[in-house]
Order: C-alpha cells, then structure tokens, then sequence
C-alpha cells in the first residue's frame, strides 16, 4: 500500500504527514495520515474525521482511537486520517477559506479550488485502497443530532453495516451529489457516515458511540475479537420532518433529545424577549426526535426539532 508516496507492508504501523497546499503565507498545509497494517489479510477501514472543521467530536473520536491504539487491528488494515480539513480546523469554520465545502467538491481536481484539491487527494490516494470507511461528522450551527448513522437503507450492505455500528438511529439518506460517500459507491465501496452531537461543542456521549461501533464494525469485517456489545437494536427512520419556528424569539426546548414523542406532544415553545407572546411547539406525529436546535434565539422558520418516523 502506496500513500503519498510512503509505502506502507504487512504488519507496518506509518504516520504519513500529505503535503496538500500552501498558504498565502506559503506555510505549508499537511495532512496527517496514521496507517496501521496487520501481519494477517483482511479488509481495508478508512476511519476519517474534520470534513467540516467545526465538528470536533469526530476529531475527539480520532484522537482517542489513535491513542488507545484502537486502529492496531489484528487482521487487514486501518488507515485514519484525524483531520481532512486543516483550513476549517483552525479557523473554527465548516469551510475552506474559499468558502467551498469539501463535502461537495467530489470526485476534486488536482488544480481545482482548495476544497477541489483536498478531495482530489482522497479519490486517488485514499479511496482505492479501502474497502469500508467511517466518516465521523457532528451537527452543524448549533443542531445537536443524537447518534446517527445516514445511508441509503435500500442498499442492504450498506443497511447491515449500520446495524452492526448500533447507533441509536439508522437514518435513511440518500447520495448527495459531489459527496465523499456518493463517489465511493460509485466505487463500490462503502462508507458510513456517523453524526452525533454538535459543532463546537464536545458530546461525551456522541463519541463514546462512535467508538463503540467503530469496534463493532471492527469485530464484523473480522479484523478485531472483540468490542462492546450492543445493548439494543438501532431504530430505522425511514422519512423525517422539521418542525420550524412559526414566530421569533427565544427558543425554549423541553423535550430530551433521541426520545420517542406521540402526535401534538408539547417539544418546547418560542417566547418574545418582552414577555408579550408564548407560542407552543409541538410535534405533528408519533416518532422519534433526531436532533434538536440548542440556538435559544431562532428567527421565524428556522428549524427547531428534527423528528424521525420509524419504518
């Protein structure tokens, strides 16, 4: 196995620094790759994290894979890469400087922007060497998500897969056009995509879960003995709704996040900071809630409560 360059044989363990770009500065931008390679064959797990710079519980989750040495699986191979985006890492953002966002910048190009170039290097030097990835992400601008994995549920490799990481939901998600997981299935290759928590913001529990299914996928492919059992099955959501704020104000959640809720159940409510209007905020059907908004100020229409149908 050849990453930038490096070779990496059986039963070698090798931190690849990947020069990227340089900034204006011409300080210049690596990217950390840890390769661990069992003695014994097996398959090939990309565990990757910092897609969007502002979701550290992936990165939290990296770390302590890497320093638990989590990653020294004992058939196949492992390769993490801790932080993809070291643009948005250290400027606390979800995008490159040139406001692009990777996510989106699929299959990339060599000579393209700098989210173009960062993608490229994953399609070439990354990609055709899995078989399997976890992406680890976390709720975006203030929305917590309860532990979630997204794939597309027809996809029946794909669905065992989620299973067997044992979040507490499945959600059902289809390709995103330009996305790391579309162009990896074009590739038939197959790559979860974990959400749990929030941006900025660490989540003891979001990344303890991530952990825990990380070995559990592990221990499927065959290449650990063992990991954390699974306590109860993932719920299935099929199809989602937001339930969006019909006033401005400041948000008040009362409701405990990845909980079931039954139709018109009371979620929270929106009230004016002069004491003028309460409006109440409830759920228009049975289901789950998958994610909720900590803002407390929200503006009319921004969404407050992501509820989830099981199927």
């Amino acid at each position: 196995m050849e990453i930038a360059g490096t070779l990496v044989s059986l039963g070698q363990t090798k931190k690849i620094n990947a020069q990227i770009a340089k900034l204006p500065s011409g300080t210049v931008i690596d990217i950390p790759v840890l390769v661990h390679r069992a003695k014994k064959a097996g398959p090939t797990l990309l565990l990757l994290a910092g897609m969007h710079g502002d979701e550290i519980n992936g990165v939290e989750t990296m770390r302590r894979i890497i320093r638990d040495k989590l990653y020294q699986v004992d058939a196949g191979s492992v390769i993490c890469v801790p932080i993809i985006n070291i643009y948005s890492f250290i400027n606390f953002s979800r995008d490159v400087p040139d406001g692009k966002d990777i996510n989106r910048s699929f299959p990339g190009s060599k000579t393209g922007s700098l989210a173009s170039q960062v993608a490229y290097f994953l399609m070439h030097e990354i990609l055709p060497h899995i078989d399997y990835g976890i992406d680890f992400h976390t709720g975006g601008a203030r929305i917590h998500n309860a532990p979630q994995i997204r794939v597309k549920t027809d996809d029946a490799k794909n669905l065992e897969l989620a299973k067997v990481f044992g979040a507490r939901f499945v959600i059902n998600s289809p390709h995103r056009d330009k996305s790391l997981r579309k162009e990896a299935f074009k590739q038939e290759k197959r790559i979860l995509v974990y959400e749990g928590g929030e941006s900025l913001r660490l989540r003891k529990n979001a990344i303890d879960v991530a952990i825990a299914g990380t070995l559990r996928v592990m221990r499927y492919l065959g290449m650990v003995a063992e990991a954390p059992p699974l306590n109860e099955p993932p719920i299935v959501i099929q199809k989602s709704t937001w339930i969006r704020a019909k006033s401005a104000g400041v948000h008040y959640s009362s409701s405990r996040n990845g909980s079931a809720v039954t139709a018109k159940e009371l979620l929270g409510k929106v009230c004016d900071p002069f004491g003028t209007y309460e409006t109440k905020i409830s759920t228009p059907h049975d289901g789950y809630l998958i994610a909720v908004n900590n803002n407390p100020v929200i503006n009319r229409g921004d969404a407050l409560f992501h509820v989830g149908v099981e199927g």
